[in-house]
């Protein structure tokens, strides 16, 4: 078996300047995969971009704030010129936002959770449903939150931003299983080393929880092996 199997294919990950994102980014190139890097800030991307380089992999960075959805068509189409099909779009950005008890969300900044993690995602697969369709079999992967199926106090906008993301990625998946070689699943993390943590959890030992590389080797093998239609799991 190669040690390339993603050679020739198109991955696309969002949220890819840290933590998961930057992480499954490296590790799709280290398995042949062209990585299309999006996050807001350039100079975190380079950096990444220049790990895949070092090692001897293919990618492409494109800052963008995908709260300004107008910038995910230009991206789609930026990407459409250069290639046919997208093979693996990994949903990764995300806000968690203050935490507080429902009575007291701020208005303004749930608008902000709202927008990039629901909001962005249906753009981005809009923006890119027709590159999906003509590769031999895309994956679309979302990386959700335990809070999105189970409420807990103080996490109820984060939460039900998760909660719809889930349920918009499963919709998806359910309209082109049966049409189409589109797969979908939503992959929960678990306790990961993440700066989102580190805001979430502030007295926690950081290496009390597993690193983002045991999150981004399950994403690659889900990129690899594929899965069934609707599927959902959570690492660790």
């Amino acid at each position: 078996m190669t040690d390339q199997p993603l050679a020739g294919q198109l991955a696309l990950v969002t949220g890819a300047s840290r933590g998961i994102g930057a992480a499954t980014a490296i590790a799709l190139a280290a398995k042949g995969a062209h990585v299309v890097l999006t996050a807001r800030t350039a100079k975190a991307l380079e950096q990444v971009e220049q790990t895949i380089f070092d090692a001897g992999g293919a990618a492409t960075i494109a800052p963008l704030d995908l709260t300004q959805t107008d910038s995910i068509g230009k991206l789609a189409s930026a990407i459409g010129e250069r290639w046919q099909a997208l093979d693996v779009m990994v949903l990764n950005a995300g806000m968690l936002g203050s935490l507080a008890p429902v009575n007291a969300i701020e208005p303004r900044e749930f608008a902000q959770v709202l927008t990039l993690n629901v909001s962005a995602p249906v753009a981005l697969i809009g923006a890119f449903d027709a590159m999906m369709r003509k590769a031999a079999a895309a994956k679309v992967i979302g990386v959700t939150s335990s809070v999105g199926r189970t409420p807990r106090a103080y996490w109820g906008a984060y939460g039900a931003s998760k909660a719809a993301f889930d349920t918009l990625i499963g919709a998806y998946g359910d309209e082109t299983a049966q049409i189409s070689r589109i797969r979908t699943a939503i992959l929960d993390p678990g306790a990961t080393r993440t700066a989102m943590r580190a805001k979430a959890y502030p007295g926690e030992d950081p290496d009390a929880v597993k690193a983002p590389e045991v999150v981004a080797d399950r994403i690659v093998a889900m990129a690899i092996d594929g899965f069934p239609a609707g599927h959902r799991e959570r690492v660790g």
